[in-house]
């Protein structure tokens, strides 16, 4: 397994990493590399639970965890310490608090119902980006806090949990982000660069657009309807089946990556770290 050793910190939230989307691109590829250098020759899907257990080591739950709030359902959580958090209890029809193990990612049951396989494996990515970008911050919490070192953010747990709406939201236009937003970005665009990688994926899109007839590199959308079509229904469609992902994430990766445009399209490319 590549550790990940961050060159610029932001010390002032707990040491959480500055990182541009190019970055990430770069540290996804040396991983695959790593794990499975197959995945950088052809487009294919990744197996997300073997790349979490047998690469990074983590151990894996599926519980029904439990929300607060539905409107901003959790989908998964990372625990990089022994922690405790709330479950439902379908038996009792009632809530129950459980203890799980440090290095552990807990995935809602909800993932492994049919027709969920393709957001249940952007998830484990998800996770599986918080373990190798994070780490450090919450495994290391306590000693951070314990060093005297002050930081204007709150942290209460060493355990990660992720939300729904940071799932498949890597093409955020949002100019300022929290350092947790931040942090949630890392993650999410990490699963889009593994499940996705650069190396095929560009000439993989490049065939699908000649394959259809177009040969003028991007497609701006609201200018033909065939084309609106072809790139936000058709190539997404073949990008969901070869690769796994949802159409959404294969939207979201077009954008990303140059291929599909708009006039109000403002997903770019955000380098700086602003907090």
């Amino acid at each position: 397994m590549i550790r990940f050793k961050p060159l610029r910190v932001d010390r002032y939230h707990h040491n959480t990493p500055i990182l541009s989307d190019r970055e990430i691109d770069e540290f996804a590829h040396a991983v695959l590399k790593d794990y499975r250098p197959e995945l950088l020759l052809k487009p294919g899907k990744i197996d997300y639970l073997h790349f979490l257990e047998n690469y990074l080591g983590m151990r894996i739950e599926c519980l029904d965890i439990y929300n607060e709030n539905p409107k901003r359902p959790v989908l998964a959580m990372t625990s990089f310490n022994e922690d405790m958090f709330y479950v439902f209890d379908k038996e009792n029809n009632t809530i129950k608090p459980v203890t799980v193990p440090a290095n552990t990612v807990v995935l809602d049951n909800i993932l492994f119902k049919p027709g969920k396989e393709k957001i249940a494996l952007f998830t484990g990515m998800h996770e599986g980006g918080h373990k190798i970008f994070h780490w450090h911050i919450f495994k290391h919490l306590h000693e951070f806090e314990e060093s005297g070192y002050e930081s204007d953010e709150e942290i209460t747990s060493s355990l990660v949990c992720c939300r729904r709406e940071y799932i498949e939201n890597f093409g955020s236009s949002k100019q300022i982000r929290k350092a947790a937003e931040w942090r949630e970005h890392h993650a999410d665009y990490f699963a889009s660069a593994a499940t996705m990688p650069n190396a095929t994926f560009r000439p993989y899109v490049n065939g699908l657009l000649r394959a259809n007839g177009y040969y003028k590199g991007m497609i701006t959308l609201g200018r033909d309807g065939y084309l609106d079509i072809l790139a936000d229904d058709i190539i997404p469609e073949a990008i969901s089946d070869v690769y796994g992902v949802s159409k959404r994430a294969a939207r979201i990766k077009l954008r990303k990556t140059g291929f599909v445009d708009s006039v109000s399209d403002n997903s770019k490319e955000q380098v700086e770290f602003i907090v």
